[in-house]
C-alpha cells in the first residue's frame, strides 16, 4: 500500500507502507509488523521524533556518502536504496513541520493518482 504524508508546513511524502514502517518505528511510533491505515505524529511529538530519526540514520552503515570520488563502486540505479535515503524526505517534513508548530499526518494515498 502506498502512504502519503501531509503537514501544512511541506509538500506531500510518498512511500510504500513497507518503506514507511521502519522510518515511524524509528521516529518512536510503537508498532511492529503493520502500520495503522491513518495516523498522526503531534507538534508535540517532532522533537522526540525527528531524534530518533536522526539517531537510526546515523547507525545507518550505507556508506554510499564516505567517498563520492571511487569511480568502481555500481551505479547509483543497481545500488539499495538506503534507510538514511528513504528517511529523508520524511525527516525534512518533520522539521519543517517542527518550525512551523503543526501536525504530521499520514493515510492511504488516493487510487486515482
Amino acid at each position: 500500500m502506498l502512504v502519503v504524508f501531509h503537514s501544512k508546513a511541506a509538500a506531500e511524502v510518498l512511500m510504500f507502507e513497507k518503506h514507511a514502517l521502519p522510518i515511524l518505528i524509528a521516529a518512536g511510533k510503537p508498532y511492529t509488523d503493520t502500520l495503522p491505515t491513518r495516523g498522526v505524529i503531534t507538534r508535540d511529538q517532532l522533537d522526540a521524533a525527528i531524534a530518533g530519526i536522526e539517531g537510526a540514520i546515523s547507525s545507518d552503515t550505507d556508506s554510499a556518502f564516505s567517498d563520492d570520488n571511487d569511480d568502481s563502486k555500481a551505479h547509483p540505479i543497481s545500488q539499495a536504496v538506503s534507510f538514511r535515503r528513504r528517511a529523508w524526505p520524511l525527516l525534512a517534513m518533520l522539521r519543517l513541520s517542527r518550525d512551523q508548530h503543526v501536525d504530521v499526518l499520514w493515510e492511504p494515498a488516493p487510487t486515482n493518482w
